[in-house]
């Protein structure tokens, strides 16, 4: 009985911890959101944000792209030669890509290079006492360190969704030119048939939510942070699980909301 009475405090303990946790990161948005009669002032930290975000993973997004098309291409056409229909590559990939990939794509290699420095950041000035410092100087970290994160998270997050659905049709057409015998011609024109504004505006629907969430949680944790480097690690840690989980939870209800049978 003891051992199942811990048990049970120790699900309601997280439970509540995560509630908790939530609760702040929602509030946190608002807050920061409150400040934005303040972006032109912010401009410079914001364009080093966007700058960080953009210029600064430029390499992995291009890699990661060229390839997410080439290995969709190529599982995909494969199963489609077997039934002959291996014309039709370029309407499965281009679907799947603003529908889904390219949003997740991208918020994957943001999450690990962007959010996961953010919140190692804001943590490292949370245990070296620096907020508590802008703090009396009546400085509000929501003003001065949230809201420039979020908006240059929000603004490049749709950016980086889309090249990377750019250059997976790309990677896509030189597989299917060169392993499935379908040519540039016939590849695009069945990506341009199946280039439909609903899939298109969802996808970016999608990565602007998933910027707001990503940034919101990463400076959440960080701001949180305690107990010196240790703490630091572990908010940058818990930040990278939280954003991922939270973007498959949100990409599936948005999913459901605009792909829902009769909608």
């Amino acid at each position: 009985m003891k051992g199942l009475a811990d048990i049970v405090t120790y699900l309601g303990r997280s439970i509540l911890h995560i509630l908790g946790f939530s609760g702040y990161t929602i509030l946190l948005f608002f807050r920061s959101m409150g400040y934005l009669r303040n972006i032109v002032r912010r401009r410079h930290e914001i364009a080093r944000q966007m700058f960080n975000a953009g210029a600064r993973t430029f390499g992995v997004i291009t890699v990661v792209s060229l390839f997410t098309g080439m290995i969709l291409t190529l599982q995909t056409g494969i199963a489609l030669k077997d039934y002959g229909m291996e014309e039709n590559i370029g309407n499965i990939v281009i679907a799947t890509l603003t529908r889904e990939m390219g949003p997740f794509s991208a918020a994957i290699i943001l999450i690990a290079s962007i959010g996961s420095a953010m919140a190692a950041e804001l943590g490292t000035m949370k245990v070296s006492e620096e907020i508590d410092a802008l703090q009396v100087m009546s400085i509000h970290p929501e003003d001065y360190l949230v809201m420039p994160r979020v908006v240059a998270l929000t603004v490049m997050m749709p950016v980086a969704t889309i090249y990377v659905n750019t250059l997976g049709v790309i990677g896509g057409a030189v597989i299917a030119e060169s392993h499935l015998g379908v040519s540039f011609q016939t590849f695009y024109l069945h990506v341009l048939e199946s280039l439909w504004f609903k899939a298109t505006y969802v996808g970016l629907f999608k990565a602007l939510v998933f910027g707001m969430a990503i940034s919101s949680i990463s400076c959440a944790h960080g701001l949180r942070a305690e107990n010196g480097a240790r703490g630091v690690g572990r908010a940058t840690r818990n930040s990278v699980v939280a954003s991922f989980l939270v973007i498959l939870i949100i990409g599936y209800y948005i999913t459901d909301m605009f792909f829902r049978e009769g909608l």
